[in-house]
């Protein structure tokens, strides 16, 4: 499964209302470390298939949504569980130290 994009207006029915966890990566196109992690996201996206929602937020077109959730720093990626935040990480860990994360909520 690709990864999706998101905004204010899908938000809701994509994270919040997913039956699956969601990956959200928070970034922006003129950060060096989120085009780092780009292509470890979209790896788990295609390696986990259905079982997971990998969504990526541009943090300059969906302001509200990084304030919402206290984005400070990017790349962050937060996991979702039924709706609510179950994870954050800041920076460009490992793929191994996502997915560790990430399975707790298969």
């Amino acid at each position: 499964m690709a990864t999706i994009q998101v905004n204010e207006g899908t938000f809701e029915r994509e994270v919040v209302k997913s039956t699956v966890p969601v990956l959200v990566d928070f970034w922006a196109p003129w950060c060096m470390p989120c085009k780092a992690l780009m292509p470890t996201v979209e790896g788990i996206a295609s390696e986990m298939g259905d079982r997971i929602k990998v969504a990526k937020i541009n943090i300059d077109e969906s302001p509200q949504l990084a304030n919402q959730f206290s984005i400070m720093s990017i790349p962050t990626l937060l996991i979702f569980h039924q709706g609510k935040v179950a994870e954050q990480i800041v920076g460009t860990p490992s793929k191994d130290k996502i997915l560790a994360k990430v399975n707790q909520y298969l």
